[in-house]
């Protein structure tokens, strides 16, 4: 059983999240701010955060940014209806992807579902008894491993949150080819790609950061104007 962390000031809301969590069998765990949230967070097994932004003690970016330091768990900000800067902002902090404010229930355990799908394949795999890919994909200095979700640049390590580990994947299963937003966020995301919606945009600028640099300077994953994105093989 997979476990829910909801961090949310809404008492209301948060029994009706999680009366429909575990309804969808989940174990939920509860908290009404940032502080104890993240406490739960660090101290407890879990498998996903629905973090809200605006909370009491410690507000949902600063709750996101204390989470990831010492925890890469997947997390999905519930954002105000329009808010683009904070949705930006817990992007750019490592959120895996949000959900405006107001939204049904039924919409956030999809989201929740989908992400962790994408998290925990070898998981699904056994669940529908197959063989879980384990070959490396290796483009350049990239190395990536699915099976561990691992993800290497000549040599070291890559801290990539799950979204940014999904993005990878299917750019370098791709690699020399442009693959589009809307293809990048149904493989990653698990849900088209809204109009406006900027979350691969910045998703992908800070793998870029994470990245290191070709031997002639350039980013390794370019920008096809109108088109998409694309992982230089060399």
């Amino acid at each position: 059983m997979q476990t829910v962390l909801l961090i949310d000031d809404d008492v209301e809301l948060v029994e009706l999240l999680k009366e429909y969590l575990e309804m969808e069998s989940f174990r939920v765990q509860v908290a009404h701010d940032g502080l104890a949230g993240t406490e739960l967070a660090s101290q407890q097994s879990i498998d996903i955060v629905v973090l809200d932004v605006m909370m009491p003690k410690l507000n949902g970016i600063e709750t996101l940014k204390m989470i990831r330091q010492h925890s890469n768990v997947p997390i999905i900000m519930l954002t105000a209806k329009g808010d683009n800067t904070d949705r930006i902002i817990g992007l750019e902090l490592g959120a895996d992807d949000y959900v405006p404010k107001p939204s049904s229930p039924r919409e956030i355990v999809a989201r929740i579902r989908a992400i962790l799908r994408r998290v925990q394949p070898a998981q699904a795999s056994a669940a529908d008894n197959v063989e879980p890919a384990d070959t490396p994909i290796t483009v350049g200095a990239l190395e990536i491993k699915p099976a561990l979700r691992q993800a290497t640049w000549s040599g070291q390590i890559l801290n990539l949150t799950s979204t940014e580990f999904n993005l990878l994947e299917v750019l370098a299963k791709n690699a020399g080819q442009v693959v589009s937003k809307q293809d990048l966020s149904q493989s990653a995301l698990g849900r088209p790609l809204a109009r406006f919606d900027r979350s691969i945009d910045v998703h992908l600028s800070s793998i870029r950061h994470k990245l290191g640099l070709l031997s002639d300077g350039r980013h390794c994953i370019q920008t096809v104007f109108r088109s998409g994105y694309q992982l230089l093989k060399s």
